[in-house]
């Protein structure tokens, strides 16, 4: 990767069903994921970018992490080039970026608090989620 790659984190936050029928809630959430994997064949300009970190100092936040599930998740990134954060994953990774926040570092600690609050806002909707992706 060059060394001016970036990881992006987008949320999905819109719902893109306009219909005037009342639709069950189980359905409708069966409904908006299924156009919410969509991002993958043109709709990601319905994303909207809330953290853009260097490669490099993502590599970092993501060291101080715990061995565990939380920080196999995030390393998936390095891995795949793209991982999707959704309301499974909010409460393993609040809990595990939560003590970063008092890091010495203020940019680990400014990406821990703006990751929580995302992940508390996937919490109240899980319609919500996260798409993080590297680029170069």
């Amino acid at each position: 990767m060059p060394d001016d790659a970036k990881v992006y984190f987008w949320s999905l936050r819109q719902k893109f069903v306009d219909s005037d029928d009342d639709i069950p809630e189980q359905a409708q959430q069966v409904m908006y994921y299924s156009l919410a994997i969509g991002h993958h064949v043109g709709m990601i300009d319905c994303l909207k970018t809330e953290l853009v970190c260097p490669l490099e100092k993502y590599k970092a936040w993501i060291d101080l992490l715990p061995e565990g599930e939380a920080k196999r998740k995030m390393q998936g990134l390095l891995t795949f080039g793209e991982i999707n954060i959704n309301s499974e994953h909010t409460h393993l990774l609040a809990l595990a970026f939560d003590p970063i926040i008092k890091n010495d570092d203020p940019l680990f600690s400014e990406w821990s608090q703006t990751l929580i609050k995302l992940l508390g806002e996937i919490h109240a909707e899980p319609a919500i989620y996260l798409i993080v992706k590297r680029k170069s």
